[in-house]
């Protein structure tokens, strides 16, 4: 659909998920035609304290790895029993788990640090920017207004990524790989654009002329500040 066929006009924009195949195709066609961002591999990032339940924080974590074995997962935790009692959760979930395979391969690109403070742990999350961000914490509403870079955010324990997915409406293509950092998930935004309007009187030209005639001429762009001049002059 990018390139187009000998009956179909080339689409102007691609946008969906995939793998790293379908993200590659995507960057690839770039010069063809605009992708929405680099959507791969399937991510999570879990902020917790000692009031996360172990068994919710490993369930999070397989529901994850079952997509792909590239899929990746962090714990952030001031916790510093969480992660090995999560391990044992995960340990056990995984026994019956039908994509067992998967999830294990996947795991080996996940872990988790520890960290002192909760403002540490949205430090760390920043830096990753996850495409999905799950805050498990006593008061998980004051970490979410400080979260600046994450694809999608789950408040709470009761706010499984799996009803993202499918149930509570908000797109499932999110960015991945730190994408989250300059790119927000899509919405009706990407199949819009903007032009910007300028409407400029004879006193809003005498008070901004002088200006653009000094920066024109200083970049050697004469006929910028003429087409300037001429207009002060009428």
């Amino acid at each position: 659909m990018a390139l187009g066929t000998e009956s179909i006009r080339p689409v102007q924009k691609i946008v969906g998920p995939g793998n790293v195949y379908v993200t590659l195709a995507k960057m690839m066609l770039r010069e063809h035609a605009e992708i929405d961002f680099p959507a791969g591999p399937s991510e999570i990032g879990i902020i917790a304290d000692e009031t996360a339940d172990p068994r919710i924080v490993a369930a999070d974590i397989l529901a994850q790895s079952e997509h792909d074995p590239n899929a990746a997962c962090i714990l952030i935790t001031t916790d510093k029993t969480l992660p090995v009692k999560v391990g044992r959760e995960i340990e056990a979930l995984i026994k019956g788990a039908p994509r067992k395979e998967i999830i294990e391969q996947s795991l080996k690109n996940s872990g988790y640090t520890i960290v002192s403070t909760l403002e540490e742990a949205i430090e760390a999350s920043d830096k990753i920017a996850p495409e999905h961000l799950s805050i498990q914490v006593a008061d998980p509403l004051a970490v979410v207004t400080r979260v600046k870079n994450a694809g999608a955010i789950f408040v709470g324990r009761y706010s499984a990524v799996a009803c993202g997915d499918y149930a509570v409406g908000t797109n499932h293509v999110l960015p991945t790989a730190g994408y989250a950092r300059t790119y927000s998930g899509l919405d009706v935004n990407h199949f819009c654009k903007t032009a910007s309007v300028e409407i400029i009187d004879r006193d809003g030209l005498e008070a901004i002329g002088d200006i653009v005639e000094t920066i024109a001429e200083a970049e050697g762009l004469y006929a910028h500040a003429q087409s300037v001049r001429i207009r002060r002059q009428c």
